[in-house]
């Protein structure tokens, strides 16, 4: 009977011989579950740090943004400037409308970067007169914010005012004033 079945071909046999090529479904799959348990594991420390990251640069754009305001109160003479957008431009030409010293993405509206939407508001009285060449006129204080546009993205928010400090919220809300602003723990 043995020499009946090496006579006879392999597509003949019952249980054929392995060819040894290829991967048993068993094999594959233990690689796709081993895939998995490492995708689960990655995953979310990648969210994580992606939050940090949009957290880190959300407090240093906003280090600019305030930055970029005493440079404007002192080189135009017009207070701090009447809008965030003022503080953009194109060109090589600054004024005092376009002062181009903030990157356009921060100057212009929606006024958004790395998941974090910045506000700008002046405070306190207008400067009057509008500094010389000044389409309209500054303030005496200004109160910039930065909050998430979701819980994606970050999962606190900054604000800052006229003596530079930042400030952190650890819930994500946007201060509404310079009082509520100055009333949180600074950005350490």
């Amino acid at each position: 009977m043995n020499q009946l079945m090496n006579t006879l071909p392999n597509s003949d046999r019952k249980n054929p011989e392995p060819h040894g090529r290829g991967f048993s479904l068993i094999e594959l799959l233990i690689v796709v579950a081993i895939i998995l348990i490492i995708a689960a594991i990655a995953i979310p420390n990648l969210m994580k740090s992606r939050e940090a990251a949009n957290q880190s640069a959300a407090a240093a754009n906003l280090r600019t943004i305030t930055t970029a305001s005493l440079v404007y109160s002192t080189t135009w003479g017009n207070g701090y400037p009447p809008t965030l957008a003022s503080l953009g431009g194109t060109g090589t030409t600054a004024s005092c409308d376009q002062a181009n010293l903030l990157d356009p993405i921060l100057a212009t509206a929606p006024f958004t970067k790395s998941g974090y939407i910045y506000g700008y508001t002046g405070e306190g009285a207008p400067v009057t007169p509008a500094g010389p060449g000044c389409g309209a006129p500054g303030f005496n204080a200004y109160l910039t914010t930065t909050a998430p546009q979701s819980t994606i993205t970050g999962a606190i928010s900054f604000c800052s005012d006229e003596p530079g400090t930042i400030h952190v919220d650890n819930t994500a809300a946007v201060a509404a004033s310079q009082a509520a602003c100055e009333a949180l723990p600074a950005l350490q």
